[in-house]
């Protein structure tokens, strides 16, 4: 059968949409014929199919409650693109919910950028929206959108609304942690955390309070990567939806304006997102996926440089677990403008964005703001510095995080006797025992839960031994390789690098071992001789896990370091620059 002509023309023009990326058959004419024979089977014209083609991930899922209002942001975005004379195409992408991820969604989040790298490239589309929200969904996008290079928009699902619980207002998860301390303290009853169970999630969306999604929503608006605005308003609202639309139109003008994702996610766009995480108290998750986003594009995050940042960024946004509102309260006062005007003496102005105007002229479009109590002004801030320190010491000689906003300031100049859980196991076995060895002035150490150890779960956030919590405790020093939620709290010593699994410090802490812990000196010390320290690492040297098959055997050969990212190294393009060069 002859080729049409049309199909010839297109082909040879470099149109782009439905040319972009054809099968390969050997005979790229046949490659476009078979394309848009099939295509139009779907009903669609010739017309239709000569304009841009703009992706869209589908991450609905119904084991995605974060992403209930899915449908709906789909059906958004295709009216926004066929407005601006684009032709929408959406697919399906995998899904990660915190909760509905075994062994852990961190597990799943550099999959998930496979997932979504190889379809970008795979499929013919001049420009894409990612629909993400909870937790490791948008890092994951934005790490294949970054490796696969197309213009692209992150369109987050929005935050849940707050439920209200014998007169309190409640949202999840930060009251979701702490009732449950309640019950495990015998403050509250099994017929009150039930009540309370129906209202912390009170509709779809991601957690209301600065947890990782909300981090990462943030920092998704911080480097450029949204409509103006795009990060704050609920997943329920008509302020959600003309963002899901706005963002659909958004993506048909960066196709046609060659707008590509390195044009946006520079330096100075990861700096303005480390400011960020600092000023919003932001999840300790944040450095890990940010990290990772950068190392996308060729960047080494510098921790130190980081933690000197964070003395002259402090937390100006009052929201739970560091402060006490939600995030439609942060969507009332303004949203990201409202920070980001305060933060502009700090803020790299020229940064571009996804609009194709700069953030600084973005700030300006916002206008000059109104009165609000949730964002503070720099000079009256909820915490004086950065939300997170970084720490260093034989115990932790790559690095270690805690954050400081959300803990105990009694506790942050600590030296207590270590109480050792080899790993999850132990720790489920033997915390709530009445027989277990410990006081409120112990150092709770957890091994064996980093990115190697067991995908580096959000166990963290160690239980206060039950014995303690009935006796009125409410926090203690707890250190780990791991990770904890955005939504925690407490005094609580994160990413221990290297992890215990390969070998690290953390590995060789034993029982009655002394620690100390200073924040204000950046300090995170086993008080162990290190000659006594590689005694123990020769007696006992560690042998990293490992898998016969499957996508847990492939994880466990390439995931890299917590400072690194924890993403595969073989998805790591070579390192060309450190960031942030001027702290």
């Amino acid at each position: 059968m002859a080729k049409p002509e049309t199909d010839r023309a297109m082909l040879d023009s470099g149109t782009p949409g439905m040319t972009k990326g054809l099968t390969h058959y050997g005979d790229p004419g046949f490659s476009l014929f078979l394309r848009k024979a099939f295509i139009k089977g779907a009903g669609f014209t010739d017309s239709a199919l000569a304009r841009p083609v703009i992706g869209i991930t589908n991450t609905g899922s119904a084991y995605n409650p974060c992403h209930g209002n899915a449908p709906q942001l789909i059906e958004a975005v295709k009216r926004g693109v066929m407005l601006a004379g684009g032709l929408p195409m959406d697919f399906p992408t995998i899904s990660i919910h915190e909760s509905f991820s075994q062994p852990n969604s961190m597990f799943l989040r550099n999959l998930m950028s496979m997932d979504t790298e190889e379809l970008l490239r795979a499929q013919p589309m001049d420009a894409v929206v990612l629909i993400g929200g909870c937790d490791k969904t948008v890092p994951a996008q934005l790490m294949g959108a970054a490796s696969a290079g197309l213009p692209a928009v992150q369109l987050i699902t929005g935050s849940m609304l707050t439920g209200s619980h014998r007169g309190e207002r409640v949202g999840a998860c930060t009251d979701c942690r702490r009732y449950w301390g309640r019950f495990r303290a015998q403050e509250i009853d099994q017929h009150e955390l039930a009540e309370v169970n129906t209202q912390l999630v009170a509709s779809v969306g991601t957690c209301s309070v600065m947890g990782t999604a909300s981090t990462m929503a943030c920092i998704a608006e911080a480097l450029g990567m949204t409509v103006p605005g795009g990060a704050s308003p609920p997943a329920v609202t008509a302020d959600r939806m003309r963002i899901a639309e706005q963002s659909g139109a958004l993506a048909v003008g960066m196709a046609r304006q060659g707008l590509t994702i390195d044009k946006v996610l520079t330096e100075k766009a990861f700096e303005n997102a480390m400011r960020v995480l600092l000023a919003i108290g932001g999840s300790s998750n944040g450095i890990v996926h940010l990290t990772a986003i950068a190392g996308r594009m060729g960047f080494q995050m510098d921790l130190q440089a980081l933690d000197r940042m964070g003395r002259e960024t402090p937390v100006l946004l009052d929201l739970k677990p560091s402060g006490q509102h939600y995030m439609e309260d942060f969507h009332h006062a303004g949203g990201m403008a409202t920070l980001l005007r305060e933060l502009k003496p700090l803020l790299h102005l020229d940064a571009m964005t996804v609009t194709g105007r700069t953030l600084g002229q973005e700030i300006e479009a916002a206008g000059p703001g109104f009165k609000q109590q949730v964002v503070r002004p720099m000079s009256q801030p909820i915490y004086p510095q950065g939300g997170i320190a970084v720490l260093r010491g034989n115990l932790a000689p790559g690095g270690a995080i805690i954050k400081q906003s959300a803990a105990n300031p009694v506790l942050m100049e600590h030296e207590g006797r270590a109480v050792v859980f080899e790993n999850l196991q132990d720790l489920a076995e033997r915390i709530d025992s009445p027989d277990l060895d410990v006081n409120a002035d112990d150092i709770l150490v957890l091994k064996h839960i980093g990115p190697k150890g067991a995908a580096m779960p959000e166990a963290g956030y160690l239980p206060i031994p039950k014995k303690l919590a009935l006796a009125g405790c409410k926090d203690m020093v707890r250190i780990s390789d791991g990770r904890m939620s955005g939504t925690a709290f407490g005094t609580i010593v994160l990413h221990i690098t290297p992890e215990s699994a390969i070998g690290g410090p953390l590995a060789y802490v034993q029982n009655g071992d002394r620690i100390r812990l200073s924040v204000a000196r950046r300090e995170l010390s086993l008080l162990v001789s290190q000659a006594e320290l590689d005694q123990r690492q020769a007696s006992q040297p560690a042998t990293p896990p490992s898998a016969q098959r499957g996508y847990l055997k492939l994880f466990l050969q390439s995931v890299t370091q917590a400072d690194q990212g924890a993403d595969f190294d073989f998805l790591m393009p070579p390192m060309t620059a450190v960031i942030p060069r001027n702290p």
